[in-house]
């Protein structure tokens, strides 16, 4: 995957205000003022993933998507009585397909005061961190050590912003199209650092127990939200029924044993 030339952060946050300034200019599609209404009319809900974020989502050896979000889609579907129809996404272009409608909710969604203005947000749903990992032997203690060094990262992603708010000015940041780009280029030694997801530095290191990949700096804690459009109240509580059932029921605690390998009390995150 080669490297972006133009922070994909910018472009992101260019796309947030962007819609920010719509919502307050009153700007949203009459036609859309009831998306769970057309879900259970159509009976078919439009549900953002990644394919590049395991373990949330990804695309496995049979080519078919996998992950943490693939799995609750499953569970949502179910509960929404609705065929769940899975869209892909990257960090740069899902803010954008809600807006547009090309999706009717995203998965694996941080909520931040910014976001809040043009989103809403379902309860937390799986425990999330983001770190800068690299080997031993490196020394990487606060922020201010990452400067000369070089890091790759997701452009556009939660890993991007993060790291970008905290690094020096002689970092080099190297951003990729997608994690599997940037994973890659650390593996293969292109850079020093990587800034990943906890949970996705284990599965790499499980898959690479020959690299070094040990945690040097927490950037970021921030568990998974699902999200839709600002003023859909109804189908975000509908979703929060769902997630609710979906506890109660034992489907998320098998969710979660089978991609983190443990159950995660909500309460921890």
């Amino acid at each position: 995957m080669k490297a972006f030339s133009l922070p994909s952060s910018v472009a992101r946050c260019m796309a947030l205000a962007l819609l920010i300034s719509s919502a307050a200019l009153g700007a949203l599609p009459s036609a859309y003022a009831d998306s769970l209404g057309n879900i259970k009319q159509s009976k078919v809900v439009k549900i953002g993933v990644f394919q590049d974020y395991p373990p949330f989502g990804s695309i496995g050896a049979d080519m078919k998507p996998r992950g943490i979000d693939v799995d609750l889609a499953a569970v949502l579907e179910k509960k929404l009585g609705a065929r769940a129809e899975l869209v892909p996404v990257t960090g740069t272009n899902r803010l954008a397909y809600l807006a547009d409608h090309k999706v009717d909710l995203l998965m694996s969604v941080r909520q931040t005061p910014a976001r809040d203005k043009v989103l809403d947000f379902t309860q937390a749903y799986a425990p999330y961190y983001i770190a800068v990992f690299g080997p031993k032997t490196v020394e990487i203690k606060q922020a201010a050590d990452l400067g000369g060094k070089s890091v790759a990262t997701a452009g556009g992603t939660n890993e991007d912003i993060s790291l970008t708010k905290v690094a020096p000015a002689n970092t080099t940041i190297k951003r990729f199209d997608d994690q599997s780009g940037a994973i890659s280029a650390y593996l293969a030694g292109q850079t020093q650092l990587i800034s990943l997801g906890g949970d996705v530095a284990a599965r790499v290191r499980a898959m690479h127990p020959q690299t070094s990949i040990d945690e040097k700096i927490r950037l970021l804690d921030s568990p998974m939200h699902i999200a839709v459009n600002k003023g859909e109240g109804p189908l975000r509580d509908e979703l929060n029924t769902a997630l609710d059932d979906a506890r109660k029921d034992g489907s998320i605690d098998q969710i979660e044993k089978k991609w983190l390998g443990a159950s995660v009390s909500a309460s921890s995150f």
